[in-house]
Order: structure tokens, then C-alpha cells, then sequence
């Protein structure tokens, strides 16, 4: 007797399915394919994404072993690994890239009034990258030396909801510094960076379109103070300046005044520098906002741990990327679930349900919300990982 839709069909229906057959359409995705479209590919690779398999052998098995509910899950081809390996390799990857930007772009709308425990209603962002470690003899077109290969993930994490905004992936050769030449800023946003993005020239692109930046200064950028503002020292702060760049070419790069803003973190014993084109907020404020890329920091040890962007189902150019942006979409589902549905659990313990509850006829919105069943799934989880089953 047919009680309900299985949980992984509930999932995919959060996904707007002519947007993806748009973005099928855009690359012509489906071009002389007769079976295993684009959809089968993107449902396969997102249940493996969120069923933790290892490999296209691996997703073979699985899949087959419940051949009478493919059907259910929305794939109507036969499941092969050969399938699945051709289309990684051979189907335009853009075809999940923008898929996914639609994504990012509805999941922004729905955060967009998440508390972030600062008062400001401007649009946060956070910029950072992280690499990828390959195999050489696996990857050879990705390789940086003689004995390593790799890619980078540079993200431009809006930190309502932390969802991505701009994802880029590059070789690893690639200077972080370079993907403000791709960002289009938006007037009024925050920009947190990190001491890599320190460059002055590119800094005052975004000063000049009306956006504002918070970035980490180096211990060889001169400049002259013009003016001093009072502080208070108890919060951590030592010092509050409107200053000059006094550099060779740097005031060249960046002629107008800058704020520098000095914090000694005492958790990790540390002086930080900061530089921002902000006079408005308070210096405590400043410090606060770059004490909010932590975020992204989580946001790639997450994506690493949870979700299959470091171990590969093809070794082509096509089908890592392919993984990346399919890996991506999922997230950004689980997110979009996690705030239609008002789920109160974190990501984390979602993904860890809907990995084990997959096939299950359980409504999705009582599955995720219902305390016991969530708290149960994290615990079990855990006992597994410490017998290492």
C-alpha cells in the first residue's frame, strides 16, 4: 500500500525543476542522449552525495538494490557505473554551475533577514579559499610541483545563512588576490578578507562602487596616522586612526584616507591590524565583523567533512567539477529545506538523517522537526564513528 513519498523524492521536490532543465537547455545538455539524461546524473550524484557513497561502484550497488523505487526517486534510466562515469566526464559542467547559482540565488532571498548578532542590515560577506588535494598520478592536469596536484575553492560565503554567493575553482597556482577582479561589488556590502586579498589598488575598486571592506593588514604596509579616536581597551581594543598610505606606490594605488583599526585577541594572544574605508561604525564593531570569518573557515571544514569534494567518482577535468558544483547544489538544498521547513537541527545532524532515512515514507517536515528522532540519528552516528563500523 502506497503510504506517502519516500524522503528523498520529499528533498528533491524543494528543487525547481524547470530552472534545471533551463540550465540543461542553456548547455544542451541532452543532445543525442537517448538515456541517462542530465536529471538521472544530477539525482544519482546528489543521492550519493547525500548517502555518503564512496565510489560509482559503490552507487551501482545501492541504486540497484532498490530498483523498484528508482522510479520514485525520479530517475527513469538504467543505473550503470559506465552511465554515470560518461556523463561526469562528457556533460558540460556549467549545466550544474549555474543550476546551482539559481540555488544560491533563491536560498539568499530566504536568509536574507537572519540575525547575525551584529547590528547592521548590510549584506555580509566573507572571502576565502581552500585547496583540494589531488592525486598526481590520478590528476595529472591539476598538478602545482613535480609531486603535487591540487584545485582551489575560492568562496565569497554571504554570512546570512552561510550560503555561498560566488564560487570560483581554479589551480592552485591562481593568487587568491586575483578573484576580486571577478567580483562584482555590491553598494553598502561588507567585504571580510583575510591578509591574502591585501592589495590596495584592487581594494579601491570596491571603495569606488560604494562597497565597504574589512581586511587584515600585513606587518610591511607603512602608513601615517592623521587623526586619533578614543577607545576602550577593556573590549580588546588599542587603538582606533585615520591614517594615510605612506608606502612607494601605494598611495598611488589607494589616495584616499583609510581607518586602521588595532585588536590584541587575547584567546590566542595575538595583534591584529585591520584596514577598512568604514568611518561610521564603531572600532568595536569592525573587530567584530572580521571576528565573523570564522565562518568561512567552518564552512570549508564542513563541506570537507559532510559532503564528497575530496574523495572523486572520475578523474577528468569535467567530472571533478561536475562533483564540486553537484556537491555545492546539495548544501544549498539542505538549506533552503532546513528554512521552509523551520527545522531547528543543524545541517549537520539533517544530512545525517536523510543519509539513513532515504528510502523511508516519512514526511520530511516531521522527520526533520521531530526532536527525538533528530537527537537519536546524531547519537547514533557518533557510537558508529567511535567503533570505526
Amino acid at each position: 500500500m502506497n503510504t506517502g513519498k519516500i524522503v528523498f523524492s520529499q528533498v528533491m521536490e524543494h528543487m525547481p525543476l524547470w530552472e534545471f532543465r533551463k540550465c540543461v537547455k542553456r548547455y544542451r545538455g541532452n543532445y543525442k542522449v537517448k538515456s541517462f539524461k542530465c536529471l538521472d546524473q544530477f539525482l544519482c550524484m546528489a543521492f550519493a552525495q547525500l548517502t555518503y557513497r564512496e565510489s560509482l561502484r559503490d552507487i551501482e550497488a545501492c541504486l540497484r538494490s532498490m530498483q523498484s523505487k528508482l522510479y520514485h526517486m525520479g530517475i527513469r534510466s538504467r543505473i550503470s557505473r559506465n552511465n554515470l562515469s560518461n556523463a561526469n566526464n562528457t556533460r558540460n559542467w556549467r549545466i550544474y554551475a549555474d543550476f546551482a547559482q539559481v540555488l544560491i540565488h533563491n536560498a539568499r532571498r530566504l536568509y536574507a533577514d537572519e540575525y547575525l548578532g551584529i547590528d547592521l542590515d548590510n549584506t555580509i560577506y566573507a572571502l576565502d579559499s581552500t585547496t583540494i588535494e589531488l592525486c598526481l598520478s590520478l590528476f595529472p592536469w591539476a598538478g602545482y610541483s613535480q609531486t603535487q596536484a591540487g584545485m582551489k575553492l575560492h568562496t565569497l560565503l554571504d554570512l546570512r545563512g552561510n550560503i555561498p554567493s560566488v564560487v570560483e575553482i581554479t589551480d592552485v597556482k591562481v593568487h587568491d588576490v586575483r578573484i576580486l577582479d571577478l567580483l562584482i561589488p555590491e553598494p553598502g556590502s561588507f567585504y571580510i578578507m583575510d591578509r591574502g586579498y591585501l592589495d590596495f589598488e584592487r581594494l579601491y575598486t570596491l571603495h569606488q562602487s560604494s562597497a565597504f571592506f574589512v581586511v587584515r593588514s600585513k606587518t610591511n604596509i607603512k602608513s601615517r596616522r592623521l587623526y586619533s579616536h578614543g577607545v576602550d581597551k577593556s573590549t580588546g581594543l588599542r587603538s582606533d586612526q585615520t591614517v594615510v598610505l605612506t608606502g612607494v606606490f601605494t598611495p598611488d594605488y589607494y589616495p584616499d584616507k583609510l581607518r586602521k583599526v588595532v585588536y590584541y585577541d587575547k584567546e590566542h594572544s595575538e595583534r591584529l591590524i585591520f584596514f577598512t574605508n568604514n568611518f561610521k561604525l564603531s572600532a568595536e564593531t569592525i573587530a567584530q565583523l572580521y571576528k565573523q570569518r570564522w565562518k568561512i573557515e567552518l564552512f570549508f571544514k564542513w563541506i570537507k567533512q559532510h559532503l564528497r569534494i575530496k574523495k572523486f567518482f572520475g578523474t577528468s577535468f569535467n567530472a571533478v567539477k561536475t562533483q564540486i558544483w553537484i556537491a555545492v547544489s546539495v548544501y544549498v538544498l539542505v538549506a533552503l529545506i532546513k528554512k521552509r521547513l523551520d527545522v531547528q537541527v543543524n545541517l549537520n545532524t539533517i544530512l545525517q538523517i536523510l543519509s539513513v532515512t532515504a528510502f523511508e515514507k516519512i514526511p520530511l517536515s516531521r522527520l526533520l522537526n521531530d526532536t527525538d528522532c533528530a537527537m537519536q540519528t546524531d547519537e547514533n552516528h557518533k557510537q558508529l564513528l567511535l567503533f570505526k563500523l
